[in-house]
């Protein structure tokens, strides 16, 4: 509803990622015990990471571990579509240890010839605190600044998100998160996005919305529902191989709503990730990586097509590391 995004592209992502920031699709046993439910604004990240992220023209990426801390990245894209270029990236993971998986700070960043940047700062100052930074930077300006802190309790997480303030002008957007976990499966939590700016009219608004998400070992469903809209989704884990999510988002303002329907397969023995989805635009959508072994060459073929539009997009990628 009110989450505000800062970046169009997002950098490499490290080799060890903070348990907010996962975007796998493992489905552990839930807990008899009531636990951290995770922050609002990944309420639906679970499905989302179901549906493919098409792609078109021609990319070449290539990444190189330096260290154990270090890791950069060479990305060539060609397109028609979205700005053709060279970008470099980076990401280095701290030393500082909080889980066999967890080490802090992580910075990830990348920049083109022009000197467009993307950057990403995380640490975790306390068990219980944890801040993000990003900022975005195009044509020598300072287009996004974001701050996010994370509040974790034992089963509640709190947020707190500011984006672009300007003090001069009195602009700026405020979100509030907080989502409690009220049994093992079952959380419930509100967003408060407050914005600010002369482009608004009235000069200011003010966004409430509820939310919920109930979770199983499974499948999830999640749910958030304001004065704007709705966003449903729901995630199954049908096989080890076989994933399925169905997203709808209603935007009562702009009176329209649109159905997705997605889905993952895995096929491990033969190296092969597949990706697919439709929505009630009549949009079809695929990606299918493939890891070329014993070379260390992962391809990937992106599929894009709307029939009511007659438009056909095609991607291929090359990832080398």
């Amino acid at each position: 509803m009110g989450n505000v995004h800062a970046f169009s592209s997002a950098p490499p992502p490290p080799t060890t990622l903070p348990p907010s920031m996962n975007t796998g699709t493992s489905n552990d046993s839930v807990s008899s015990e009531i636990e951290n439910p995770g922050p609002l604004e990944d309420i639906h990240v679970k499905c989302k990471n179901v549906f493919p992220t098409c792609f078109e023209g021609a990319r070449v990426m290539l990444t190189r571990g330096l260290s154990n801390h270090f890791q950069i990245s060479h990305t060539i894209n060609m397109s028609s579509i979205t700005p053709s270029g060279y970008r470099f990236g980076a990401t280095y993971v701290g030393t500082k240890q909080i889980s066999p998986s967890e080490a802090y700070p992580i910075l990830l960043g990348d920049v083109d010839p022009s000197g467009n940047l993307n950057a990403t700062i995380i640490h975790q100052f306390h068990p219980s605190i944890q801040a993000k930074f990003g900022a975005q930077i195009q044509n020598s300006k300072f287009t996004v600044a974001q701050l996010i802190t994370n509040f974790k309790g034992s089963d509640y997480t709190a947020s707190v998100t500011v984006a672009n303030p300007d003090i001069i002008s009195g602009s700026g957007v405020v979100v509030l998160h907080y989502l409690q976990a009220v049994t093992p499966r079952l959380a419930l939590g509100s967003e408060l996005a407050y914005q600010k700016g002369q482009a608004i009219p009235g000069g200011e608004i003010a966004l409430l919305s509820a939310a919920a998400k109930y979770t199983t070992e499974n499948y999830q469903w999640s749910g958030t529902i304001g004065v704007s809209g709705i966003h449903l989704c729901y995630y199954q884990k049908a096989s080890k191989q076989l994933q399925l999510g169905v997203e709808l988002e209603a935007n009562h303002r702009m009176q329209e709503a649109v159905t997705s329907i997605g889905y993952q397969v895995d096929l491990p023995k033969s190296d092969v990730v597949f990706k697919g989805h439709i929505d009630s635009n009549w949009s079809v959508g695929a990606v299918l990586e493939k890891k070329l072994n014993p070379l260390p060459f992962t391809l990937a073929l992106s599929g894009l097509m709307n029939h009511t539009k007659g438009q056909f997009r095609l991607g291929v990628g090359i990832i080398i590391g």
